[in-house]
């Protein structure tokens, strides 16, 4: 019937042999023709798979998986439902997958995206007014979305016009946490950064960058930032443009009375907070306070972080991420930034966003420091948070990517990400016309 007639019908006069399988005997007698062909075009099943495949469908799928021949499957791999990254099933394990249009959930995470193969989008004019409906909550991002935000920079500007961030990091062991979202926020076009850390500490973060301005804080017999420092940090929000909390700052009681008094103080504020690390593992102790945060508030949790605020297993987290995302960014009106291959971006809307840049040779201490660092000086320069999160992201993989690119993923460290950061920048202004 439809589209599948016309096909046949064409098929047919241009004289297509055709074998139509009735049962499991027919396949039998014809799966040898497996072995004779170069290419399988993979068409059995579309994006309408809900349950998994059994029978002479699930044989089928076996026996193109044994073949030698190349596998190009058409809009998604036969056995996958195309709206769960899961593996419900027998599937076909594509070398090529032409999707229509745009990609799906199963092209994108894994497992199921082990399966896609190399994914291409075919265009079949579907209107681009129809990808821009708010009903839409769930997108890919794209690098010709970001050129807009990393044009030149106007000649009548200052530094002033691209924002002073506090960062409040750091303890005795951890300064390089400190010093690496420092180094990182300047390096993607902060204005001004200043760090507040323990004052024993302030030595070793000041040495590492002289562009960075340091802040002495009252400090633990442990050197962390003790709850005495709460009168001193207000006072040096005055005047600033976002604040960056949570980079090595340990969780001793002090220093988690002092986080906790803190965000107490800011609620109303509309300041740009961004908090990691040990900031979202001292605001897990008091989950309470998730409801009071400022709007603009950004949390970047890897899974486990993510654990400890939800209270859920990391498992449940990787297998449930993209509602838990979303759900979690509206119930407690803010961005989530959750990291990991694939990293998520959630808005308070309930919006959810997917990351391409990135490898595993991120997988290495401080890789998030350097996020954090990126992303504050981005929530200045970007007035639409989301956007802002959105080109932070983005920017961090593709400085993974470039580095990997260069000297391989196994020896990428945290600072390797700070030193590609300027190349991946121009990457993206220009439209990802360089080559990596």
């Amino acid at each position: 019937r439809g589209d599948a007639a016309l096909n046949l019908t064409i098929a047919r006069n241009i004289g297509l042999p055709i074998v139509e399988i009735k049962n499991m005997s027919d396949w039998e007698e014809n799966r040898k023709l497996l072995g004779e062909v170069d290419i399988i075009v993979d068409a059995l099943f579309g994006t309408g798979l809900s349950s998994p495949l059994e029978g002479l469908y699930a044989q089928v799928v076996k026996d193109i998986n044994e073949s030698k021949a190349t596998v190009v499957s058409v809009d998604v791999p036969s056995g996958l439902s195309s709206d769960s990254f899961e593996i419900i099933g027998p599937c076909v394990k594509a070398d090529i997958t032409v999707t229509m249009a745009a990609p799906k959930i199963c092209h994108l995470l894994p497992p199921a995206e082990e399966m896609v193969g190399e994914l291409i989008v075919a265009d079949i004019s579907i209107p681009p007014f129809l990808f821009n409906s708010p009903e839409l909550r769930l997108e890919l991002v794209e690098i010709e979305s970001l050129v807009p935000y990393f044009k030149p920079r106007k000649r009548e500007t200052h530094k002033g016009t691209y924002g002073h961030l506090l960062i409040v990091a750091g303890s005795f062991g951890k300064t390089g946490a400190a010093a690496m979202a420092g180094k990182a926020a300047l390096k993607m076009g902060a204005g001004l950064v200043t760090v507040a850390t323990p004052e024993s500490c302030l030595p070793i973060v000041a040495r590492t960058m002289p562009e960075l301005m340091t802040e002495p804080l009252p400090e633990t017999t442990a050197r962390t930032i003790s709850e005495e420092a709460l009168p001193r940090v207000l006072k040096l929000l005055e005047r600033k443009d976002a604040l960056l909390l949570g980079p090595g700052l340990s969780t001793h009681p002090s220093t988690a009375a002092f986080v906790i008094s803190l965000l107490k103080e800011l609620k109303g504020s509309k300041l740009k907070v961004i908090i990691d690390a040990d900031g979202l593992n001292i605001i897990a102790t008091k989950k309470e306070i998730l409801k009071s945060l400022p709007a603009s508030t950004i949390l970047t949790p890897h899974p486990g972080e993510f654990s400890r605020l939800t209270g859920l297993t990391t498992a449940e987290i990787l297998k449930g991420r993209l509602e838990l995302a979303s759900e979690f960014a509206t119930k407690n009106n803010l961005y989530l930034i959750l990291k990991g291959y694939r990293t998520l971006i959630a808005s308070p809307e309930g919006k959810v966003l997917i990351n391409p840049t990135g490898n595993p040779g991120m997988a290495t201490g401080g890789a998030g420091d350097v996020l954090s660092g990126i992303l504050s000086a981005e929530a200045m320069l970007v007035k639409d948070l989301l956007q802002a999160a959105v080109n932070a992201v983005f920017v961090h993989g593709l400085s993974g990517d470039l580095a990997a690119e260069k000297i391989g993923e196994r020896s990428l460290t945290a600072t390797d990400l700070i030193k590609f950061l300027p190349e991946a920048i121009r990457f993206i202004a220009k439209g990802g016309k360089d080559e990596i």
